[in-house]
């Protein structure tokens, strides 16, 4: 960086008080101030963003070497189950057949089905005339609407 000693800084301030001027060197130092604020913080900015995409490569490749190292214990695991597998249908003398967890054939407890029962159907099955002459609801009012419907009239 440069090498800016007091007696250099000493020396520019004299030769700018000569060149600029003793009324015009205040708002120049302080626009010289804010400018080299801004270079400072872009500097800062620059350096974050490489950091931060350099950051980003590292964690790229690491991503790449986990996913790597995840697909082949996955893989060597489904090798080594298919031959478990292969090994276990063998040794029951099976050919990969429907078995319980232990092998058994005979003990293979089938999936649950529902019944199929059709209730909603049995209990619609009931024809509309049957339902008005027993007195059946076949509506539910609410609340506010069974007060609506069977409030007094008034007359005026």
């Amino acid at each position: 960086m440069i090498d800016i000693g007091l007696s250099k800084m000493a020396l520019i301030g004299a030769v700018a008080l000569i060149v600029i001027g003793p009324e015009k060197l205040p708002r120049v130092a302080r626009t010289v101030g804010t400018l080299l604020g801004k270079a400072q913080r872009y500097v800062a900015d620059v350096k974050s963003e490489v950091n931060r995409s350099m950051e980003l490569d590292e964690l790229k490749k690491m991503k790449e070497s986990v996913e790597g190292a995840a697909r082949d214990v996955e893989q060597s695991i489904r090798t080594n189950a298919s031959e478990f597998e292969k090994d276990m249908n063998h040794a029951a003398g099976l050919d990969y057949g429907a078995t319980d967890d232990f092998g058994d054939p005979f003990n293979v407890v089938p999936a649950y089905r529902n019944p199929g029962k059709k209730w909603r159907l049995k209990r619609g099955a009931t024809p509309q005339w049957y339902k008005s002459r027993s007195g059946v609801r076949t509506k539910a009012l609410s609340g506010a609407a069974r007060v609506a419907r069977y409030r007094p009239q008034k007359f005026y």
